[in-house]
């Protein structure tokens, strides 16, 4: 058996489905890949990654797949090119996304940490923050 490639999907969870939508489509610049009202809305992440919104309320009653939620916020990482990290910094203050923290990492990388409007922890991460063969 061969070992595991790569990550496919994150799912976090927010109550506010259109705001998370306007949030992840507008201001991170996702595109929309599908949704349904009032249950999720997914998002196509670069060309191999998606990364999926539920509303807890309708996961956790287990209609399509099996059961699931979460309560709290959760954190994620998205890539960006190194050469844009000041692009995307003024991009967040232009769209009034607060900067919680930065980082710059022993492996060269740097990350900006900020909320998205149902309190999830994002990271935008410049290559170089693991160190792995990949860049990231």
């Amino acid at each position: 058996m061969k070992p595991i490639q790569c990550l496919v999907e994150t799912g976090l969870y927010a109550d506010d489905l259109d705001q998370a939508e306007r949030f992840y489509r507008d201001v991170l610049g996702l595109s929309v890949w599908g949704k349904e009202t009032d249950r999720h809305v997914f998002f196509q992440v670069g060309d191999r990654d998606m990364l999926l919104v539920f509303r807890a309320q309708t996961t956790l009653r287990g209609d399509h797949l099996p059961a699931h939620g979460a309560r709290g916020p959760s954190h994620f990482a998205l890539g960006i090119a190194r050469e844009d990290l000041d692009a995307w910094r003024q991009w967040l203050q232009q769209h009034q996304v607060a900067i919680e923290h930065e980082e710059s990492w022993p492996h060269g990388g740097h990350s900006l940490y900020f909320r998205d409007p149902a309190g999830n922890s994002l990271e935008l991460i410049t290559p170089g923050v693991w160190g792995l063969p990949s860049g990231w």
